[in-house]
């Protein structure tokens, strides 16, 4: 019997021997039939089993009979996916002929799209990440599975098999980028394969089972059209918005958790002029980035030992002896802050990132807090001051309460009066056109009607932009 393939943890011991991999039920010593009864007998000794438990025992024997056939050949190198995937169907429809139950074409269909989602996706989670409607996807332990769609969450009839499953499903994710994840170190960031960015807590840390989160991507990466077409901005904000990153403008994307910073920060780069060198700095890499001369850098956590961890601080300095002509930095959330500002403030021109805040001023006083937390003994001037030289124009994102992504502030950062940071909009979200009966938003974003300052950075570059971009509509009036 070839063996089980390693990426199915140690087994149980099933009837006659055979080897079974874990969180797979072992196989029945009599088959059952959909009805409930056992074959060959004209009535079954125990009450009938409902068709959908049926169906779940023989998923199991047919997962276990495919892990007995397969073995080793499930990580087979040499085989593309493709292959892979049709050498596990061919071996499905094998075993469904051997097993001599009857089903549908759909029960057919719909076992083997199960069991090739155990052995070769993420179980019950695949058709989830399948679906373009879910945009995240939140485990809640073994039996509780909830989604996003359109900005809504619900609750998913897909559950794990047991908290081992759940495990298991987790552990082929992290391993596929070089993670780990056990009692000693029991949350992890990691992403998948498309991008798609995930985090994982096990227990004793997450207290009702395994608890998993997947912010999903697109599979084409947003275009700024489908930002204006979905209302996440103007026409006009977008002019504006290239004609800054055309300038190099350092740019700060703001907004709170799962407001589309990172699809803004995709569309924003897409306006990069082709020729440069672009260096990404990310935790988990989920930047999807167009241009063909890209360096694309990953943090590294510490190993088992504990050695050999490599934070964004370490690249952001490392990428200035990399020759950038732009530095974009996924998100700053601690001391790399400092060594971003000093990188705008020293010729790397056209940088971008994203912080964590509710406000173009809030952004203000969080790159503050950030700039402490590298440790140097710093006065709050001479923070402002680096923050005020380095920072041209926060964009500011918020997720409103009908479930949209608006981009709901453009503002520049002019300078220091003072003490303060002073700050101009030249775009605010307009909110005074109400609710629709759907409970969606009617306003949008509208210019402010005054030009910003950097706009003589763009005449000195020849960068032409519309005058209606800064032109008030006649049917608002500011107040």
């Amino acid at each position: 019997m070839p063996p089980v393939a390693p990426a199915a943890p140690a087994g149980l011991p099933a009837a006659g021997g055979a080897t079974v991999p874990a969180g797979v039920a072992a196989p029945a010593p009599e088959r059952t039939t959909l009805s409930g009864r056992r074959a060959g007998s004209a009535t079954a000794s125990a009450p009938a089993a409902a068709p959908s438990d049926a169906l779940g025992r023989l998923k199991d024997r047919a997962a276990t009979a495919l892990f007995e056939r397969m073995g080793a050949r499930l990580t087979d190198p040499s085989l593309s996916e493709e292959q892979l995937h049709a050498l596990v169907r061919a071996e499905l429809n094998q075993v469904v002929e051997e097993e001599k139950v009857p089903l549908t074409g759909e029960e057919r269909k719909r076992l083997i799209r199960d069991v090739q989602d155990d052995a070769l996706g993420l179980g019950p989670l695949q058709r989830l990440l399948d679906d373009d409607a879910v945009t995240e996807i939140m485990v809640n332990g073994p039996e509780m599975v909830y989604v996003e769609q359109h900005g809504k969450l619900s609750r998913s009839p897909v559950r794990f098999a047991s908290e081992e499953h759940l495990r298991r499903i987790i552990e082929r994710i992290v391993s596929k980028v070089g993670r780990r994840i056990d009692e000693s170190s029991p949350l992890v960031d990691a992403r998948l394969a498309d991008g798609s960015r995930v985090n994982a807590v096990i227990p004793p840390l997450a207290f009702n089972g395994s608890s998993l989160t997947i912010r999903k991507f697109a599979r084409d990466p947003f275009q700024v059209h489908d930002l204006i077409r979905f209302g996440t901005m103007s026409p006009e904000m977008a002019e504006l918005l290239h004609a800054c990153v055309e300038a190099r403008l350092n740019i700060i994307v703001s907004g709170g958790t799962g407001t589309g910073k990172t699809t803004l920060l995709n569309v924003l780069s897409s306006f990069i002029p082709d020729g440069e060198r672009i260096v990404t700095i990310e935790d988990a890499v989920e930047l999807q980035l167009q241009q063909e001369h890209v360096v694309r850098l990953e943090a590294r956590p510490a190993n088992t030992e504990g050695k050999g961890e490599i934070t964004i601080r370490d690249l952001v300095r490392n990428s200035l002896r990399m020759r950038p002509d732009r530095i974009v930095v996924g998100e700053v959330r601690g001391g790399e802050s400092l060594d971003m500002l000093q990188a705008m403030n020293t010729g790397h021109d056209g940088s971008l990132s994203t912080v964590h805040a509710n406000s173009p001023r809030d952004a203000i006083a969080r790159l503050e807090t950030l700039v402490l937390m590298a440790g140097m003994d710093l006065p709050l001037r001479a923070i402002r001051e680096q923050i005020a030289s380095a920072v041209d124009v926060i964009v500011q994102l918020t997720r409103l309460r009908d479930g949209t992504r608006r981009v709901t502030a453009v503002t520049e950062v002019q300078g220091m009066e003072g003490q303060t940071v002073t700050l101009q909009d030249a775009f605010l979200f307009d909110y005074s056109a109400g609710v629709a009966p759907d409970g969606r938003f009617l306003g949008t974003t509208r210019p402010t009607g005054v030009r910003p300052r950097f706009t003589d950075r763009f005449a000195e570059l020849g960068i032409a932009v519309s005058p209606r971009v800064f032109g008030v509509p006649e049917e608002w009036t500011l107040r």
